[in-house]
Parts: C-alpha cells; structure tokens; sequence
C-alpha cells in the first residue's frame, strides 16, 4: 500500500474542489474526487473520480467503501460540496430549505459517518468543511444558505471535540465571494413575494458584481491543502476580504458590522 496521504474531496467537477483536488494531487497525494455522474464528469490529471451523491446515503456508502477497497484507507476528508440559494427567508419553501440542507448539513454528516469508522481504527485523520464567511455572519436574501452554513459551523466544532481521542481533527475553511458557478448560477426561491423584489433585487444585483470581482478558487483551494496538511486549527480563512471580515465579526461591536453589512450589499 502506498505511503501517500489519501484525500478525499467531494464536489470536483469545477469550481474550489476542482481546484482543490488538483493541489492536493501536485503536493504527490492520492487524491479521490466526488462527482454525481461519471459520465458527465471531465477528467482531472492525477485524481480518480468517483460516483457519489452526496444526497443518497447508499451512493455514500458505497462510494466511500470504494475508496477503501482501492487504498486501504482515507487519511483526509474535505466536504466541499454544496449549493445556494438566493431569497427572502418568508418567501423560501420548505422543500427548498429542505433541499439546500439535505446537500450542505445533511451531505456533509453522511459523508463524514461514512468515513469516520475508517478514521477511527486507524486512529488518525483530518475532516476539513468547507463552510463559508456566512457561517458566522448574516446574509440578507441567502438566509437559508447561512443558516446551513452555520449549521456546519456548530456540528464541526462539536464533532472536533468527540473525535479527536482518536487522533481525528476536524476544522473549517471560511471562503468569501469566489469566481465559481456555486455563487454565480445561484437559483432564486421559486416563489417570489413582490414586497421583496426591491431590496432583493438589489443584493442579488450586489452579489452578482462581487462574484465577477472576485479572486479564482486558488486562494480557497491553497487554504483547504493547508487546512488538510498543515498544523491543525479551527477555522482558517483565506487572505483578502475573509480575513478581513472575520477580523471584522470578532472585533468589532455589532452595530457597525450590521450597517457595514447593509452598504455592502446597496440596502438601505
């Protein structure tokens, strides 16, 4: 069996788990990458793609034992993939809210139960969850995204605690805008109320124009391979606007973090 660490990342048909993958694969890793269908898939030098959804506890399960068979164990984790959604929270059904959290909680406990057991009897391992600056600040219009987000935040600082008796770490990486598909091709609530079209309108307008400024995956990308590999820390978050936001959350009274907030995004 190889001496190399084995990485999972799940979601790396584009975006910051392509990315990703990639720089775990030139850092001479086995990297494992999670797509929905094999035969949409590109293929990405250096990683072996796997079929996996992670919204289908069987496809989990299977995939994750798949990995196993072909190296022997995972050593590394990264739940990357997810979704957004843009929309007044009293204008989100419930099967939407249902939908976006059976991908960005629910995806990610699957994946990490299935794994875990692995982790446990070889007595190491490194879980990384891709979270966002949204998990610990407030989003107008993206509400049920940030609560999702702070969902992972919550059960990743708890798990932390039960796992590391067995020498297993978990830790999140906290990306703000980035030049991907996630924010770029964000669905809207299929059901709008005309009373939010104004203000919604107006962050969804300011979301779009920060996603067109925003950096590449690699900063994201560069953060989660240190995250994985390096020494091991709660949150990291990647240079630029996240450092500068969560300094900002920390420090900073909440009055003006909320009015900040509001500018940002154009409301009034």
């Amino acid at each position: 069996m190889s001496n190399s660490t084995v990485v999972v990342v799940t979601g790396v048909s584009s975006g910051i788990g392509r990315a990703a993958a990639e720089k775990f694969a030139k850092r001479g890793c086995r990297v494992f990458g999670t797509v929905r269908r094999l035969t949409k898939a590109t293929p990405l030098p250096g990683v072996e793609l796997i079929e996996m959804d992670i919204r289908d506890d069987a496809s989990v399960q299977l995939g994750i034992q798949s990995i196993i068979d072909r190296a022997g164990r995972i050593d590394v984790l990264v739940n990357n993939a997810g979704m957004n959604m843009i929309g007044a929270v009293e204008e989100t059904a419930i099967t939407e809210a249902a939908s976006l959290f059976d991908t960005n909680v629910f995806g990610v406990l699957r994946t990490t139960q299935a794994v875990l057991p692995h982790m446990r009897t070889q007595r190491h391992g490194r879980i990384v969850n891709v979270s966002s600056v949204l998990g610990f600040l407030p989003a107008p219009y993206m509400g049920l995204y940030s609560a999702s987000k702070h969902a992972v935040e919550g059960l990743s600082e708890t798990l932390d605690h039960e796992v590391r008796q067995f020498g297993i770490r978990v830790t999140l990486v906290e990306p703000s805008y980035t030049r991907t598909s996630l924010d770029a091709n964000s669905p809207q609530a299929s059901s709008p109320i005309a009373d939010y079209d104004r203000e919604r309108d107006i962050a969804s307008r300011s979301v779009a124009n920060s996603v067109k400024g925003a950096p590449e995956p690699d900063g994201v990308a560069n953060t989660i391979v240190a995250a994985a590999l390096g020494n091991w820390r709660m949150r990291r978050t990647p240079a630029g606007q996240a450092t500068l936001l969560s300094k900002l959350r920390r420090f900073m009274p909440a009055a003006p973090v909320d009015s900040s907030l509001r500018k940002a995004l154009g409301l009034a």
